[in-house]
């Protein structure tokens, strides 16, 4: 599907990222450099993420975790460092006051699971290894904030909702467009007030 989008539109390039592998990240960074010529990159938007719906306080297992952490949090935390000479570059290079996403900006996407202050209310799924990594790129994104928020890039996590795709399944509330057109309107709103929280795709905040 990707590359039938690709193929209709020029403007779209395809790049392999594996966030799980270091490496097949520094290679998809040195790509997109390339691609750029010469300009810096505006927005990085930390998608990738593994789920596993079964996974509960009695059956999660070492691997599991470490797997849900590779993906969810650790991946994110190298990708950003990875582009992040990209971002700087974008930084400097804007004329534009605060931050925002035109200028240099970092969005992880999260969930409300990762929330531990609301836990209680989706608990009916524990889904353990999913929540803990989560709650882990929660904390990256505060602490991304505060640190490239110096160097003028935004860094905020986005809670898409859940949405019928492969790993929301059909029983989820929200369909996809309904959710992009939703997290589409609230990154054109961000700035540097929204620093290191975390947002729903409505623009509300979510507590910790």
């Amino acid at each position: 599907e990707l590359r039938d989008l690709a193929s209709k539109h020029p403007n779209l390039v395809l790049v392999k990222l594996d966030v799980a592998d270091p490496s097949a990240i520094a290679d998809a960074a040195k790509v997109v450099e390339g691609k750029l010529n010469g300009a810096g990159l505006n927005l990085l938007i930390n998608n990738a993420g593994i789920y596993n719906p079964t996974a509960s306080l009695e059956t999660a297992d070492a691997e599991e975790m470490i797997k849900a952490y590779k993906t969810n949090a650790v991946g994110p935390m190298l990708t950003a460092q990875a582009f992040l000479p990209l971002l700087k570059k974008a930084a400097r290079e804007s004329t534009e006051k605060g931050l925002s996403c035109s200028k240099a900006a970092i969005i992880n996407i999260s969930t409300v699971m990762g929330s531990i202050e609301r836990t209680p209310e989706s608990f009916f799924k524990p889904v353990i290894p999913y929540r803990c990594s989560k709650a882990a790129l929660n904390m990256l994104t505060k602490c991304q904030a505060l640190t490239y928020g110096k160097d003028g890039i935004l860094c905020v996590a986005l809670h898409p909702g859940w949405v019928k795709t492969d790993m929301g399944s059909q029983e989820a509330d929200l369909t996809v467009d309904t959710s992009v057109r939703g997290l589409l309107s609230v990154l054109v709103t961000l700035s540097e007030k929204h620093g290191g929280t975390l947002l729903n795709w409505e623009g509300k905040a979510i507590p910790w």
